[in-house]
């Protein structure tokens, strides 16, 4: 994902601008990417960036006047209407349509950046003061990994810059990877990389003279936490007035920007307040190859109320024949944040970009408004893993019980989101701009202060739906809420749909055993047919068994893969024959081994030249349609 990389270090500027160099080289993934660097040797400051090109954070670095103060910014910032302006009646000279009020921002205010909204990270230099600051913003969520030597403070948008010139911390943390394993990411700050690190969120760390001279949280969770709760009215209100005011900011700037549409409610919940001409947001969604499925249905009515233009962007054949360049750039892209079941992330929004650079989205509104949780431990089948590593995988549920405690948005935004969202998000980053009203301040604010009940159900946010354009409400959502029936009543549609969305769940990656038993003894009959599609748009329970099984047993069943200390090698000959047979789901089993798997031949098993020891054992399209 495009951010900053660098260090700030009393080394010889020689070897000090070759790291930054070799760690910039590690951030250039796309073609529409640009680069550059920007050095201070009296500070011990060498700082590089990517960003997108034409994005917020292009036209790196900012200045002041006087050339005193530079700031290297990544991310987007949305701030209050008139920020510019105020700026520049205080006698500040810039462009009032990009970035560079940031920095006159900096200037202006003592507790810079606790005033900002978004998703960011920089480092601010002060000549005057001698100082640089690193910062980022109070979720976390535009990562910056760091690693502090005697030498010098490393810090990355990507840990593989850091690895880069550091190959020593090319080594599993052990603690971490069981945690991946049970949770899907890593908890509390840990990387997969032993020594690589995360800075907490609504961090500020001051250098001065090449040296770490402050460390300090200028933002904490118990900001918001510690708040005076609101009656269900008061709070309404509050949300309504936060999301209706500051949502246009996430429409506001040059680029091009498209919908992201689903058939749930939060989508429609930006669509029912954004006032928008007709023809004005291409909408689009994500659909499943097998059919159209009933987020592809809604979106399409909800794009044709609002006279929008519409399009539906599905994983293909082509998809399946690329998967080990998809599977490999997913996991290479977020240095492992994301497991391979992620990979066709990647081949849909590559579609997205054509469309616009800026993609609209409703992602994170369950976690703010109904306190989804997405993100709980799991335990592997038995035998699978060494018992040595196995104790770290046990010990990631007892971790997890700690860390869900307390307030439930708060544990939704500090934690589940940076830790467990953060990989996808990532992973789409490296593509598009990724913007969602339901991470800005006011609202995440605003949610902290729900009365107990109040995010409980779905009726704050048909609540918000209704008041900013009552007739959205007339199309039944994906699973079968709100809307006028003709056919069915609400609650027997509602159920319809909940039937439909846990049986193709448990057609596809949450077939229990027996069932896959059954299944394969009357597997010509095709019973999947019945219903995977019709809510999910990957399918890998089949596509490992069938058009990715070559894939599957060259990777998997590779001597080099079932020597790795960590698996047993019966257990995993086991789960392989057995899923490609057909009468075993092991479907999650091999996302993990999978992942487990490419991470050590992309960022373990490598030589500091950065190349692999021993070349990949598979090819693009070596596997059976």
């Amino acid at each position: 994902m495009p951010g900053i990389v660098g260090l700030v270090t009393q080394l010889p500027r020689e070897q000090a601008e070759r790291e930054l160099l070799h760690m910039v080289k590690s951030l250039r993934h796309e073609r529409f990417y640009v680069t550059g660097t920007w050095i201070d040797e009296s500070l011990g400051v060498y700082v590089g960036w990517s960003a997108r090109r034409d994005s917020f954070s292009d036209a790196m670095p900012l200045r002041n006047e006087l050339g005193d103060v530079i700031l290297i910014f990544s991310g987007e910032e949305f701030s209050e209407p008139g920020t510019a302006q105020r700026l520049r009646e205080r006698g500040h000279e810039f462009d009032p349509t990009g970035p560079e009020y940031l920095v006159h921002l900096s200037e202006d205010d003592p507790n810079f950046p606790t005033g900002l909204n978004g998703r960011f990270h920089g480092l601010l230099v002060d000549r005057r003061s001698a100082t640089a600051t690193l910062f980022n913003d109070r979720f976390g969520m535009h990562r910056l990994y760091i690693h502090e030597s005697k030498e010098s403070f490393y810090f990355a948008a990507e840990a593989k810059a850091i690895l880069a010139v550091r190959p020593e911390l090319r080594r599993i943390d052990q603690q971490a990877m069981g945690e991946f394993v049970s949770c899907g990411c890593t908890l509390e700050g840990r990387t997969l990389f032993d020594g690589v690190r995360l800075l907490p969120g609504g961090s500020r760390l001051v250098f001065r003279k090449g040296a770490l001279r402050q460390k300090e949280c200028y933002f904490k969770p118990a900001d918001w936490e510690t708040q005076a709760p609101l009656n269900s009215d008061a709070f309404y209100q509050e949300l309504q007035t936060a999301f209706s005011q500051n949502l246009p900011r996430y429409f506001a700037g040059p680029e091009k920007i498209a919908m992201s549409l689903t058939g749930g409610l939060d989508t429609r919940m930006i669509l029912a307040w954004q006032r928008v001409q007709a023809g004005g947001l291409p909408c689009y969604t994500f659909g499943s190859m097998l059919r159209e499925n009933h987020d592809v249905r809604v979106a399409k009515l909800l794009a044709t109320a609002l006279e929008q233009p519409y399009q539906t962007l599905t994983t293909s054949h082509e998809f399946l024949h690329q998967f080990a360049h998809y599977a490999e750039r997913a996991v290479y892209l977020t240095d492992g944040c994301v497991d391979v079941s992620r990979s066709p992330d990647l081949f849909v929004n590559e579609k997205a970009r054509q469309i616009a650079p800026v993609r609209m989205t409703g992602n994170y509104g369950g976690e703010v408004l109904r306190r989804v949780r997405t993100f709980k431990p799991s335990e592997p089948p038995p035998g699978l893993y060494d018992a040595e590593f196995l104790s770290h995988v046990r010990q990631a549920t007892q971790s997890y019980t700690e860390v869900v405690r307390g307030n439930a948005v708060s544990v939704a935004v500090f934690k589940q989101l940076p830790w467990n969202h953060y990989g996808v998000m990532a992973l789409e980053e490296t593509q598009l701009s990724m913007r969602s009203p339901y991470l800005d301040n006011d609202v995440v604010r605003a949610a902290m202060r729900a009365p107990e009940a109040a995010l409980a159900s779905d009726d704050v946010c048909l609540r918000l739906i209704a008041a900013g354009n009552q007739s959205l409400l007339k199309i039944p959502t994906d699973r079968g809420i709100a809307g006028k029936r003709r056919l069915l009543p609400g609650p027997a549609l509602h159920a319809l749909r909940e039937s439909s969305f846990k049986a193709e769940y448990a057609y596809d990656m949450g077939m229990p055993q027996w069932l896959a038993r059954f299944d394969h003894a009357f597997s010509y009959l095709r019973l999947e047919r019945l219903f995977l599609g019709r809510h999910k748009i990957f399918h890998f329970r089949t596509w490992y068994r069938d058009a990715l099984a070559n894939y599957v047993k060259e990777m998997l069943l590779d001597p080099r893969s079932l020597s790795r200390p960590y698996v047993q090698r019966n257990a995993v000959e086991a789960v392989v024959s057995g899923h490609l047979r057909g009468d075993r789901n092991f479907t999650n089993e091999i996302h993990k081994l999978l992942t487990l798997e490419l991470i050590h031949r992309l960022f373990v098993d490598v030589t500091e030249a950065g190349v692999s020891r021993k070349p990949p054992v598979v090819s693009v399209g070596a596997y059976a349609d």
